[in-house]
């Protein structure tokens, strides 16, 4: 799939200011300005995060009625029920609280509704639970924003709710005894991209201030944050860069017992990266709640007794490994049966296991660059996963299919969603109606931000170990994006890999000086590269270890 090479602009002036005030080149300096840094202050504060500047707790709204009535609850030994999703976000969300306020509380439990029985979000038969366990408060972490009948319900049998959620608030709010929620509308907190368990933090982070508790107390918590800000996809800004910073730095230090056990579980050695906890701890927590019980994915991440956490993690890594069978042989099927002539895709099949149809719908994206929904079936109803293209608001488009669905909730670029059988039909034309009303030629065309084109003679160690500083990297802070043009493979290229799918090139940089490059899944480049050929090529700077040498190396992301 051919993909649009797109380069970004930065305002001449603040780079050349800014190289002479850091003293960088300028390189390093349009980088910068791109990231929105452009004064020395800026760049201090990009390059040292601080744990000073995290915001005030109870400048969020609901924030004192929240901790006043956790408080009570403990004062007057009331049983508190800490109620998450089955994802990362809303297992790390649970951990955290559920651990923290153990310390508060004996009468503390949690709840983690099932995928298959119960869906996402508040359900009624986990509110039933809470009443048939005696639990008068339930505290909703990554969830509830949206859940105003289960709040209801909850309320008629006196059981309250405390709402921490950062998904998108409907037209009608729920009348929970607090709502956090940065992005409520009314909310003046002035970070607005916290993740679930974000937004939980900040609620320890507030009770603790308010009860006198030093933050190093609960700093021990970053490193399950640091795991749901990369896995939820949120900015790289602000609060959670600085928070992804230290709980990088506790991940590499001292991790809890069930995080470290899935870091071995991994198979990488050395330093993690945010890249090593997305696709290295994320899928094996999320493997929990796609193929058996969320709730698994908590008893590891609470867990301290080291021979318990062995045992938990050898299940975790059963999970992981038929949840990548299953991946692999959904998204064969689901290839099958796009539709090219449309601007939507919406798959459907009643033998597809529900747990990785979000997976398969980023998959599908991957090859057939559009709007994509995957289904699954259960009970005459069906629940599934929707993923969207760059730009296109995909929350938007199912907000105008609402009176064809049953429920769903998410955000601009992922959601989950329940259509019931009868309705399907329906749907999917309504859905292909409002994508293709609303959707751009450019939005259908998969594209990759560049931030700057450079020499390849510039691609230098230097310039990498300021590029490593940039870290921890995400959206709105991504790792940088190169192009080079007319560079030249210089005899060594080869397709390698067990099946020969990538593509392996040394390419010259400078008079008697060569840099090695990896395309991975490009093999079929190949021909483009070979025999003297002129090329230009969109990369990343990175390094490659191996048998215990380190050297700098070119990760290709496109080549034309």
């Amino acid at each position: 799939m051919e993909k649009k090479w797109t380069l970004q602009k930065s305002d001449e002036n603040l780079v050349e200011n800014l190289s002479a005030e850091l003293k960088v080149n300028k390189i390093v300096a349009h980088l910068l300005v791109l990231r929105g840094i452009s004064t020395y202050e800026q760049a201090e504060k990009f390059f040292r995060p601080d744990i000073k500047d995290l915001h005030d707790p109870f400048l969020m709204k609901g924030m004192k009625d929240a901790v006043d009535r956790i408080e009570l609850a403990i004062k007057k030994g009331e049983k508190i029920l800490v109620y998450g999703d089955y994802d990362v976000d809303g297992t790390t969300s649970v951990s955290m609280m559920y651990s923290f306020l153990t310390r508060f509380s004996e009468k503390m439990g949690y709840y983690i509704p099932d995928r298959y029985d119960e869906g996402y979000g508040i359900s009624l038969k986990g509110i039933d639970y809470a009443q048939s366990h005696d639990y008068s408060l339930i505290i909703s972490l990554d969830c509830g924003i949206r859940a105003v009948k289960q709040v209801e319900y909850a309320s008629n049998k006196n059981i309250d709710f405390i709402i921490c959620d950062h998904h998108t608030p409907g037209l009608n709010i729920p009348r929970a005894i607090s709502i956090l929620n940065p992005k409520q509308l009314d909310c003046d907190y002035p970070y607005k991209e916290l993740s679930g368990c974000g937004v939980g933090f900040k609620l320890i982070q507030a009770y603790s201030e308010k009860n006198n508790i030093d933050f190093t107390e609960i700093a021990e918590y970053l490193d399950l944050l640091v795991v749901s800000i990369g896995a939820d996809i949120v900015e790289m800004t602000g609060e959670n860069r600085i928070m992804a910073y230290y709980g990088l730095k506790l991940i590499n230090s001292s991790p809890r017992t069930g995080i470290k056990a899935l870091m071995i579980k991994s198979g990488k050695t050395g330093t993690f990266s945010i890249s090593d906890v997305v696709f290295g701890i994320a899928p094996r927590i999320n493997a929990a709640g796609r193929i058996e019980h969320g709730k698994r994915a908590v008893e590891i991440l609470i867990e301290e007794d080291t021979e318990k956490v062995k045992i938990l993690a050898d299940g975790i890594e059963n999970y992981n490994l038929h949840r990548k069978e299953l991946d692999k042989n959904i998204t064969e099927e689901a290839l099958d049966m796009i539709d090219q002539n449309k601007k939507s895709t919406v798959v459907f099949s009643a033998d597809w296991h529900k747990g990785v149809v979000g997976i398969v719908a980023s998959r599908l994206i991957e090859s057939h660059y559009k709007p994509t929904i995957v289904l699954s079936e259960k009970d005459d109803e069906l629940t599934g996963s929707a993923r969207s293209v760059k730009g296109f608001d995909l929350y938007n488009a199912l907000l105008q299919c609402e009176h064809l669905l049953e429920k769903f909730g998410g955000h601009k670029y992922a959601a989950g969603l329940t259509v019931k059988k009868s309705n399907l039909d329906a749907f999917i034309k309504e859905f292909e109606k409002v994508v293709s009303k609303s959707i751009t030629s450019d939005q259908l065309e998969p594209e990759i931000e560049v931030d700057m084109e450079i020499d390849i003679k510039n691609v230098t160690p230097k310039l990498y170990r300021i590029i490593k500083q940039f870290a921890p990297f995400g959206p709105k802070n991504r790792t940088p994006n190169f192009v080079s043009k007319g560079v030249q493979d210089c005899g060594y290229g080869k397709k390698v890999g067990s099946d020969k799918s990538h593509l392996r090139l040394v390419l010259n940089t400078a008079e008697d000086q060569t840099i090695t490059s990896i395309g991975f899944g490009m093999a079929d480049c190949f021909e483009k590269t070979n025999e003297n050929k002129n090329f230009d090529i969109c990369y990343t700077i990175d390094e490659n270890k191996w048998q215990g040498k380190t050297s700098l190396q070119i990760k290709l992301k496109d080549l034309k």
